[in-house]
């Protein structure tokens, strides 16, 4: 199996808090806060590293929020290779009651300047040959031109490296443009990027289809409690079923889905089964306290009761 790897612009301190409820004009009660590690592509690495697939994660860190990051990915267990800038990366609060309603308060990042750019671009492309997959995850900081991702996208062709794209707004609009392998929207992502509210089956197909079209080979379009629509290669549409779980806190499970599906993909399965995996691994990580992501023996769990449908 080839190497998954990750690439992560806007990382971030992750605050987790857990209280005992999330209600307007009252007062909730903390129960535990953790910090730790936090981006898309780290996350996705981490599964992946847990999977037994062979993954490195490259990001950005600065400041003394940077050198926290640092010491939360020496403990990772997977290789990591970070490309120093010179603001101070962002902190994200996640605040999740016993219910499982969560709500997330994002920083917007530092600004990134077009030299540390170039240097995060020359730390991938060194990176490219013996990748079999790149996963371009995550929102770009202030300074990032919105092709870049595009670029990267590009970039990985001429290795013959297949790329998976998490992203939201006009860096996945241009990431579009390159003809990406597959891109990994969730439900709001798709809305935005379509201009359009997203509320029935026929909707959730329809989209998968019209986001294909606009350049992607494959489509991931993760529908949280109610799974995934896939848009094929071939033109073809399927729909993954989860099992109805009791839910923790959904923080990080499409984050879970696609880091699966592309490790399902790189061990030669077919898109529907790769899908199956990446839906498993996003609703067993939803069972999960705070933002922990399941693992191959929970996932594999899951796994046997998930359905795929045809269409």
């Amino acid at each position: 199996m080839g190497l998954i790897l990750s690439l992560t612009l806007n990382p971030a301190i992750d605050r987790n808090v857990t209280v005992d409820k999330l209600v307007f004009e009252d007062r909730a009660y903390i129960l535990s806060t953790v910090e730790a590690a936090g981006g898309r592509g780290i996350n996705a690495s981490g599964v992946v590293h847990s999977f037994k697939g062979k993954t490195l994660a490259i990001a950005v860190s600065g400041g003394r929020n940077g050198k926290r990051l640092e010491e939360f990915l020496l403990k990772s267990g997977f290789p990591v290779e970070l490309v120093r800038i010179k603001n101070e990366i962002r902190v994200n609060m996640t605040i999740v009651d016993r219910q499982g309603l969560a709500v997330k308060l994002n920083e917007v990042g530092p600004e990134v300047s077009l030299s540390e750019l170039a240097r995060v671009e020359r730390a991938v492309k060194a990176r490219l040959p013996g990748s079999q997959w790149l996963m371009i995850c995550g929102s770009t900081p202030p300074g990032v031109p919105p092709d870049f991702y595009a670029r990267l996208i590009r970039l990985a062709q001429m290795y013959k490296v297949r790329t998976l794209v998490d992203t939201d707004g006009e860096p996945l609009q241009a990431a579009l443009d390159a003809k990406p392998t597959a891109v990994a929207p969730n439900q709001q992502e798709a809305e935005r990027l379509l201009g359009r509210v997203l509320l029935t089956r026929t909707h959730f197909l329809e989209a998968a289809e019209r986001i294909r079209a606009m350049g992607a080979e494959s489509v991931v379009l993760s529908l949280g409690a109610r799974g995934a629509v896939g848009a094929l290669p071939g033109g073809s549409l399927v729909e993954v079923v989860p099992p109805r779980v009791d839910v923790l806190s959904p923080i990080g499970s499409g984050d879970a889905l696609a880091a699966a599906f592309a490790w399902s993909m790189s061990q030669r399965n077919d898109f529907s089964d790769a899908l199956r995996w990446g839906v498993a691994a996003g609703t067993a990580s939803a069972r999960l306290p705070g933002v922990t992501l399941a693992n191959l023996v929970q996932t594999r769990d899951v796994y046997q009761r998930v359905e795929v449908r045809g269409v």
